[in-house]
Parts: C-alpha cells; sequence; structure tokens
C-alpha cells in the first residue's frame, strides 16, 4: 500500500454520517423552528457541504425534520416502557412516569419541542406523526391499567391519555417557567395528584357491577 493510499481518510459509513446529520438538525431546530430554520446551517454545524446533506434527505428540509420527530418520538416511547417496565408498584410506576415526562423535556437537547411544540403541526403528515407517538405513550400505559383494574381497552386508554396529558401538560410548564419548583418537588406534586386519580380507579373491578 503507497504512503498515500495509507494517509487517505476512511469514509464515514452512511448510517454514522446519517446521525451527525440528524444530530446538527436537532440543534438547528429547536433552535430556530421549522420555519427560521435552514438546509445551509444544518450543513455548516454538521460539518458537510449542502450537496451531501440532501443525498441523505432528498426531500430536503421537511424529510429531515420528520425523521427527527420519529426519532424523538421513539425516544419519549422507550423512556416510558422503561419507566413503567423499573417496578411492579403501581404507585411507583406512576411517579416514574411522570418522572420520564420531567426528564425528557428537561434534556439539554429541548427536542421534546419537536414533538410537543412543533411549529409545523399544521402539517398533516407531521401533526399524524405527533399523534402517533401521544397515542403510542398512552397505549403503554393502559395495557398497565387494564391488565390492573380489568377495564375494556377503551376505558383504560381514556385514564391513559388523562395521565399521559397531565404529566406532559404539568412538565411543559415547569421548564417553560424556567424551573421555578424544585424538579423533584415539582414530581412528587404531579405525581401525587395523579395517583390519587387513578388509584380511584378500583384493581381488577367490574365495570357492569361496580
Amino acid at each position: 500500500m503507497s504512503e498515500s493510499a495509507a494517509e487517505k481518510p476512511s469514509r464515514i459509513p452512511r448510517t454514522e454520517r446519517r446521525a451527525m446529520l440528524i444530530d446538527a438538525a436537532r440543534e438547528v431546530f429547536t433552535t430556530y423552528g421549522y420555519h427560521q430554520a435552514s438546509m445551509d446551517e444544518i450543513a455548516e454545524r454538521a460539518g458537510v457541504s449542502k450537496p451531501v446533506l440532501y443525498q441523505h434527505f432528498a426531500d430536503g428540509k421537511r424529510s429531515l425534520y420528520i425523521a427527527l420527530v420519529d426519532m424523538t418520538g421513539q425516544e419519549l416511547l422507550d423512556r416510558l416502557q422503561r419507566a413503567l417496565a423499573s417496578t411492579p408498584d403501581n404507585r411507583q410506576r406512576v411517579s416514574a412516569t411522570i418522572t420520564a415526562y420531567f426528564d425528557f423535556i428537561e434534556d439539554a437537547d429541548a427536542a421534546y419541542r419537536l414533538v410537543f411544540e412543533s411549529d409545523l403541526s399544521n402539517d398533516p403528515e407531521v401533526r399524524e406523526k405527533i399523534e402517533f407517538y401521544e397515542d403510542e405513550c398512552a397505549v403503554l400505559v393502559s395495557q398497565v391499567i387494564a391488565e390492573d383494574t380489568g377495564v375494556g381497552a377503551e376505558e383504560a386508554m381514556m385514564l391513559a391519555m388523562g395521565l399521559t396529558g397531565l404529566a406532559e401538560t404539568a412538565a411543559r410548564r415547569w421548564i417553560r417557567e424556567g424551573s421555578r419548583v424544585p424538579k423533584r418537588s415539582a414530581i412528587y406534586l404531579v405525581s401525587r395528584l395523579a395517583w390519587r386519580g387513578i388509584s380511584g380507579v378500583p384493581r381488577l373491578m367490574n365495570p357492569e357491577t361496580d
């Protein structure tokens, strides 16, 4: 092998390059929002030319944004799944669920804005993606509720939407107000409220006779 060949840098694998581009895009989108973000800025932050960016995302900024929504939504699902599996105690599960939302929203990259505060939510495909992940989060919680109480799938889903909606709204308010309430105290307050509600549904309840 010649000296020049030995010194030639190896090409970055496509999957690794794509991940680098998505990380750069996340920074730009969460800082400027979709409409103010530019492919030029994303390419510059990623250290690539704009043609390289389009090689990975041929449809441009919108396809890159949708990829980010998918990645961010899946991250929240993963956090929530781990929280629900962390304990068999239902009161602790409620607290773990609330904590998962607070942790997700507190994450330094502010990626939660892509799902919960998207300025592209009027786009049908983006809206569909966001609603999908909101529903999937509730589905995870509803399965635990249904198994523990015996309520039907729709009833369990209504309860789960109430719980996840409470967690999301409270966590967004907390971060928006500059975390003026200590995180531990905020999670305790919201968890206590949620538990007082969800614990009112009797375990192994029969909706037809209760």
